[in-house]
């Protein structure tokens, strides 16, 4: 199965245009969050992106909430929002949870959890699944343009139990485009341009 993975695109009509054209030579897109900006302009990136007719794995980042999410996708047949839930497409099994996590500092605007809330909500994580976070695990993928690791240990303690065969997430720009390795799963900070990404 070949995704399209993504991330970040923060009312960039122009990334999500691309996403679109890049979207012919995969089966499964994968948004890991961050369409709107502070709560504002989510229907911008959206409305371009449901001109795909494949199937796209969403997840809310910290710039919109879940049901925020929910309603910009809805009469859109072909998206999947995912936050602590999971589906099967293809015999491949996503699951989801969006949000930055930990609480960051951007003030009541920010779609967050506390390590503690992503624990319950990534309790039911399978295992050999793609796991899509808007935050990274911390010590993969999340350093900042002032090289502090700003990921989530809850992120890290789930993907150590449960061995996703992919995770994918976004959030911190300054990594965006990079892939870590925790044990044997790959971790892909995605970003808005695209990657095309080969499921093993």
């Amino acid at each position: 199965m070949k995704l399209l993975l993504f991330s970040d695109l923060h009312t960039n009509r122009t990334a999500a245009r691309s996403i679109v054209q890049q979207a012919a030579q995969v089966d499964v897109l994968v948004g890991a969050g961050d369409f709107a900006n502070m709560r504002h302009g989510l229907g911008d990136c959206l409305s371009i992106l449901r001109s795909v007719d494949k199937p796209i794995v969403l997840v809310a980042g910290n710039n919109e909430t879940t049901d925020e999410l929910l309603q910009a996708c809805e009469g859109w047949e072909s998206a999947y929002v995912l936050h602590g839930t999971g589906l099967t497409i293809e015999g491949v099994t996503f699951f989801g949870i969006g949000g930055g996590i930990p609480v960051t500092p951007f003030g009541p605007l920010s779609y967050d959890f506390s390590e503690t809330q992503a624990r319950e909500l990534l309790k039911d994580c399978p295992s050999n699944c793609v796991l899509v976070s808007h935050s990274p695990p911390l010590g993969a993928v999340d350093s900042s343009s002032t090289r502090k690791n700003l990921g989530s240990v809850a992120m890290r303690e789930t993907i150590e139990r449960v061995k996703p065969r992919l995770v994918v997430c976004g959030h911190i720009h300054a990594s965006a485009q990079q892939t870590a390795i925790i044990g044997e799963t790959p971790v892909i900070n995605a970003g808005p341009a695209g990657i095309v990404y080969t499921l093993n």
